[in-house]
């Protein structure tokens, strides 16, 4: 008999529990998500505030709309999605609260730091860190919630959670905007350690989680797939799986982790390096930005910083989906071998894509176009942006669980809905000259297409088993990273540059996705039932040991 080479998290799983036993909830699950939440807000706290920072980053460092898309965008979004990957696959088999612990500590340190940058390249790298250290919330969270709600109330409860995105992303603006004003009226020619407004809000939002990440330490680490009555046993040798996905997924490990496969995964990894390679290059050609970064460091830039990026993450994606066929078949056969799966994450993807330049470009086009105070957009665009976002994810996760009961496709429904119905309420937002009107169909835009988040995710959960849902938020998280924030607000800041400074084209371009959205989501709408239904047999026929 061959050796048995799997993880010992992929062991083997008892039978279901008796149902009476996941309709029980207790109150400390839903303590566990309140802290959840808090570290969510504070995720996004640090990832949006360069929304209200925008403009005085631009005038201080001397960069153009289509860097700050980058920065906020692309930069960020290629490591949060890569490094997403080993610690999705470390959520799978590690405590998982300690590991939220880590990253909040590490992404908190990285966002206080980017409060002393000079110059492009040192905030480019601050936000990198803040990216690898975000990527360890979402797979533990998501694990998490899983492991504390039946599959009942997961949409309910993954929109709660997801509801900390909104709500940090709308007080960030309201935070960033009093400190910059008040900070730059109290030290018109800078402050203490010749800190700007801008650079003291980085500083004042990021100390913060250093405390946080002490109380989330605290949280009790719940058994992995016993809620579904399919427990997990501790895997031994927790890092072993996480430095193989790194060496997966990070170049230029890559390359060795292919050759440890053999000859021929050497030679389609080596293949898919040129093809990226030169992708990059003819996009720099046809889509040529500033490089902001390259040139900050002395380099020659012949592939400008967002293609750079995105080809390497592109490439990275293709490195560990090819090693992850070899290493975990089942793994790969419920996620990038399932249709259902991918139209699922990749049709979120593109409410993403529009929904994030939307919401990050939403305030320096009112201070530029409309011109609206920092201290007003933080009260009139952030608090209620807050609220709407907050409204949308959990009604949106409220009808996903709702219409599923009653039809097997219902949530995909609702990622539908968050796709098509925001879009009169973005163009009349990037359209009106009206300053209140813009503020309401920003309200109305956030608010609709937030709907659409925890139906995605937790459709995207209810498609793999307990022990894959880590890297099947990585996997998810890949979409709405690499597509949604990734090009987003870049294509956006692109658009705006190249045609006079002009954010009202920029945001409305993306709109684009729209087309691609309702090809994907449609075709959900038939698989993800059938998917769904035929879950564990897959599973099996893939060469999972589950259920009796």
């Amino acid at each position: 008999m061959a050796e048995d080479t799997r993880d010992p998290a992929m062991a083997p799983a008892t039978a279901p529990a008796p149902k009476g036993a996941q309709d029980k909830v207790p109150a400390y699950s839903w303590y566990a998500l309140g802290v959840l939440v808090l570290v969510y807000v504070l995720n996004f706290v640090d990832r949006q505030i360069l929304s209200i920072l925008a403009n005085d980053i631009k005038a201080d460092l001397n960069v153009e709309d289509d860097y700050l898309g980058f920065l906020y965008g692309t930069a960020f979004a290629v490591f949060y999605a890569l490094f997403g990957i080993p610690l999705g696959r470390l959520a799978d088999s590690w405590k998982r609260t300690r590991l939220m612990a880590l990253g909040l500590a590490l992404w908190s340190t990285m966002t206080a730091l980017s409060g002393f940058a000079k110059n492009a390249a040192t905030l480019t790298v601050a936000r990198i860190g803040v990216g690898v250290g975000e990527a360890t919330a979402s797979p533990s969270a998501y694990s998490l919630i899983s492991d504390w709600f039946p599959a009942r109330l997961r949409a309910t409860a993954l929109s709660i959670y997801s509801s900390g995105l909104y709500i940090g992303g709308g007080i960030s603006l309201l935070i960033g905007g009093l400190i910059v004003e008040n900070w730059n009226a109290a030290y018109p020619d800078g402050g203490p350690l010749g800190l700007a407004g801008w650079q003291a809000a980085f500083v004042a939002v990021g100390l913060p989680g250093l405390l946080l990440a002490i109380w989330v330490l605290t949280l009790k680490e719940p058994v992995r797939g016993a809620i579904d009555g399919l427990p997990t046993p501790e895997d031994p040798q927790p890092f072993r799986g996480f430095f193989r996905e790194l060496f997966q997924v990070i170049p230029p490990f890559t390359i060795f982790g292919a050759a440890s496969r053999g000859t021929s995964a050497l030679v389609i990894n080596l293949a898919g390096l040129v093809g990226f390679g030169v992708l990059a290059w003819a996009l720099s050609q046809a889509v040529p930005s500033g490089s902001a970064l390259m040139s900050a460091f002395g380099m020659p830039g012949f592939i400008s910083d967002q293609w750079l990026f995105l080809g390497v993450g592109y490439y990275a994606v293709f490195s560990w989906a090819m090693g992850l066929k070899a290493r975990d078949l089942p793994t790969f056969r419920l996620t990038w071998g399932s249709p259902a799966f991918l139209c699922v994450v990749l049709g979120y993807g593109t409410v993403a894509f529009m929904a994030y330049s939307a919401s990050y470009w939403g305030a320096p086009y009112a201070e530029r176009a409309l011109g609206a105070d920092k201290s007003d957009l933080g009260w009139f665009l952030g608090a209620p942006s807050a609220v709407a976002g907050f409204l949308g994810v959990i009604l949106g996760g409220r009808i996903a669980d709702f219409l599923l009961e009653r039809r097997e496709n219902g949530r995909v429904w609702v990622i539908l809905f968050g796709l098509v119905v925001p879009i009169p309420a973005i163009w009349i937002a990037y359209t009106t000259a009206s300053l209140p009107v813009f503020y309401v169909a920003s309200f109305f835009a956030q608010m609709l297409s937030a709907s659409a988040l925890g139906a995605a995710a937790a459709s995207s959960q209810a498609l793999v088993l307990p022990r894959m849902r880590g890297l099947a938020t990585a996997t998810f998280f890949l979409s709405t990273t690499l597509i949604g924030l990734g090009l987003g607000p870049f294509m956006a800041g692109y658009v705006s540059a190249t045609n006079g400074d002009d954010l009202s084209l920029g945001v409305l371009s993306t709109l684009i996705a729209v087309p691609f959205g309702l090809v994907l989501l449609f075709a959900a709408l038939k698989l993800v039932p059938a998917a769904g239904a035929t879950l564990i047999e897959r599973a099996r026929e893939a060469g999972e040991q589950v259920g009796n």
